[in-house]
């Protein structure tokens, strides 16, 4: 009940919430080799695009010109070399250059209206490819924070063991009569601190995650739909 209203509607049968954040499922895992069209799912993408048709444009031409055709992620749903290789090593600046081997509008038989065709025209085609630069970086840089994250999460982990076997023998060490109640409730503090880390880390990671989905479009399957 708690998590519908949170929601603000139904839960759909079939989520469990009973582990909280130790499900493993909690978020889908990310995929290897995502391929760079699920970006052509992205609402700005799609409205860059309806903008270039309405210019008489082949959505298709403006995709194999201004839509790098790359895998996306490695192994480990991190990101590929080539994704970091669109971005200038050092800069962080596009280095991708269009190539455009396809006429990428059509008509403009109506010379009266021929320079102001041309302006709409190379108007639309720069929104258009800042719109696919800005869904590239937004991939880039939620892809760059996921292996930060999983980092993280290892050393915190790691934290986490080791405090644990720092309270116990601080816990076995005051009940042999060696060492004071102090030394285990700091220990315990040690400990509960680092739990705290940890699940801070998880958190941070899965709203990683959440982004990247949204980054990708609303998820990693591949465009199967012919442009228009």
């Amino acid at each position: 009940m708690r998590y519908s209203c949170l929601l603000g509607a139904p839960i759909p049968e079939g989520i469990d919430f009973s582990d909280g954040l130790d499900r493993a499922d909690v978020v889908s895992a990310i995929e290897e080799a995502i391929p760079s069209d699920v970006l052509v799912k992205r609402p700005d993408v799609l409205a860059a695009e309806h903008q270039l048709k309405a210019a008489n444009a082949d959505i298709g031409a403006a995709r194999a010109a201004f839509l790098p055709s790359i895998q996306l992620t490695a192994s480990g749903g991190t990101a590929s070399d080539r994704l970091g290789g669109l971005f200038g090593a050092g800069t962080g600046t596009w280095s991708f250059l269009p190539t455009i081997t396809l006429p990428i509008f059509n008509g403009g038989q109506n010379r009266a209206n021929l320079d102001l065709t041309h302006i709409e025209k190379n108007v639309a085609i720069a929104q258009y490819e800042l719109t696919i630069q800005t869904a590239f970086r937004e991939v880039s840089d939620a892809l760059s924070a996921r292996g930060t994250y999983l980092e993280q999460q290892r050393a915190q982990e790691a934290l986490v063991a080791a405090d644990a076997d720092a309270y116990r023998l601080a816990e076995m060490r005051f009940r042999s009569g060696v060492d004071s109640y102090l030394a285990t409730l700091d220990a315990q503090r040690s400990l509960y601190a680092a739990q705290q880390g940890l699940a801070a880390v998880r958190e941070a990671a899965l709203a990683n995650q959440v982004t990247l989905y949204k980054a990708l479009g609303g998820g990693w399957q591949p465009q199967t739909t012919e442009p228009r």
